[in-house]
């Protein structure tokens, strides 16, 4: 069973993401995917605003991951851990450059979101959720929750 989602604008993929926040909990992995530019960032910046994140949620490309610690005065009680396994794809071993940014030393404690992902991190977590994102040509979104095991069908029924 999953969950499909349209959203007409950027606002609202970042707003479906501080929804998503709602259900997500310490110990969660989310997978995206995507083509560039369809918003996966976009939705995980609403992640970060729903979860009650330090910083700015920006693409984290460059540097691979990044850390947004809680912040109490917005809400927050638990860190988003937010990868981006982009460029991993060209090295000659992308799951050792997996394991060298030590996802699985966090993974309990945060929300872990890692674009570009799947095929590399799953086995972090017993459950995972895979979120499709996809833009239309006229710039709508259209965000597929595909649960992986665990209670994910129940949480994101909710999302529909």
């Amino acid at each position: 069973m999953s969950v499909v989602v349209t959203l007409p604008t950027v606002e609202d993929t970042h707003a479906f993401g501080r929804r998503l926040a709602r259900v997500l909990r310490a110990g969660d992995l989310l997978l995206l995917t995507g083509p560039l530019g369809a918003g996966k960032t976009a939705l995980t910046r609403g992640i970060g605003a729903g979860l009650g994140v330090h910083g700015d949620v920006t693409s984290p490309t460059f540097v691979i991951a990044r850390v947004h610690r809680p912040d109490p005065a917005r809400g927050g009680t638990v860190a988003l851990v937010h990868a981006d396994a982009y460029r991993l794809g060209d090295a000659s071993d992308p799951r050792a450059e997996i394991d060298d940014l030590d996802l699985d030393a966090s993974v309990d404690d945060s929300v872990t979101v890692v674009e570009w992902g799947e095929g590399l991190v799953e086995q972090l977590v017993d459950a995972h959720l895979r979120v499709r994102v996809d833009r239309r040509d006229d710039d709508t979104r259209v965000v597929e929750l595909e649960p992986a095991g665990g209670d994910w069908a129940d949480r994101i029924t909710a999302l529909a």
